[in-house]
């Protein structure tokens, strides 16, 4: 489902701002993790980094902790949090050495999303090992083909949006070198609750969720929900479908995001969307970029 975030303009050569959470879901576990070598000599600068990650036989890993099988099998440990975060102690973005002629003003979004407007707009998604994400935004016209690019992380996909972003920081800098954007999206590839943008790749942090999966998400808490710059409850109209208490919702989401910006919304006939597209165009002509 493609919810459109920006307006239609005129113009074939610009693109209107959408979000869709399609109710899809992605294993991130499971599964062998093949890391080559990207060596992307771009704008005067190198992206070299390289990721020996050879998966051990079997009997290696039977004497092994789980954390320990986690760092050979992944790269990385998924290291148990203290907290589920905090709004009013999350990263915020810097802006003094952001260079914006590099690269526009990027919103981060928890779920997957498309983008078309007044403003020229790019995307950048990432799954695993498929294009399935890209794929279901050409095919739905979200974009011009040439504006929306995929990365398969060959991992799990949050580590490309938090841990090793330079995957994600080549592919949206071409994007605005070709098409001189205003604004680039970039989709997380999953809806782990514990995943959360580096600062270093998204200057605003969305985390989409939707009614259908029950009241109790929001005070579930998690980086996601609680230190993102904007949270999106949608699909409101299931809440009777489902049993589900939007006012349960809307009191938890006050109390873990300490009051931080949440939107309930039904994009398919459009509610909520104005107080969106004026959260996101504030925080990107606050930060200079627009």
């Amino acid at each position: 489902m493609v919810v459109p975030i920006v307006r239609k303009g005129n113009g074939n050569e610009n693109a209107s701002m959408s979000l869709h959470h399609d109710g899809h879901h992605h294993d991130h576990h499971g599964h062998g993790h093949d890391h080559h070598h990207h060596d992307h000599d771009h704008h005067g600068h190198n992206h070299d980094h390289e990721h020996p990650h050879p998966v051990p036989p079997p009997h290696a890993l039977s004497n092994l902790s789980e954390r320990e099988r986690m760092i050979l099998e992944h790269g990385h440990a998924h290291d148990a949090m203290d907290s589920p975060g905090s709004y009013l102690k999350r990263e915020l973005p810097t802006y003094n050495n952001r260079d914006f002629s590099r690269r526009s003003f990027t919103i981060g979004v928890g779920g997957p999303v498309g983008s078309a407007s007044k403003y020229s707009i790019g995307v950048v998604t990432n799954d695993i090992f498929t294009r399935e994400d890209q794929e279901f935004l050409i095919s739905n016209k979200a974009l011009p083909q040439e504006r929306i690019r995929a990365i398969e992380t060959g991992g799990c996909p949050h580590a490309a949006i938090r841990e090793d972003v330079s995957a994600n920081l080549v592919a949206l800098e071409e994007l605005h070198a070709e098409f001189k954007t205003d604004l680039l999206l970039v989709e997380s590839g999953g809806d782990n609750l514990a995943a959360n943008y580096s600062r270093e790749l998204a200057d605003f942090i969305i985390y989409v969720i939707d009614v259908s999966g029950g009241d109790k998400i929001p005070r579930k808490g998690g980086p996601g929900i609680t230190e993102s710059d904007l949270l999106i409850i949608n699909k409101t109209d299931l809440a009777p479908l489902v049993g589900a208490d939007l006012q349960v919702m809307d009191r938890d989401a006050k109390k873990v995001r300490e009051d931080g910006p949440t939107v309930f919304a039904q994009v398919k006939s459009d509610k909520g969307m104005d107080e969106i597209v004026e959260l996101i165009l504030g925080a990107a002509k606050g930060s200079g970029s627009l």
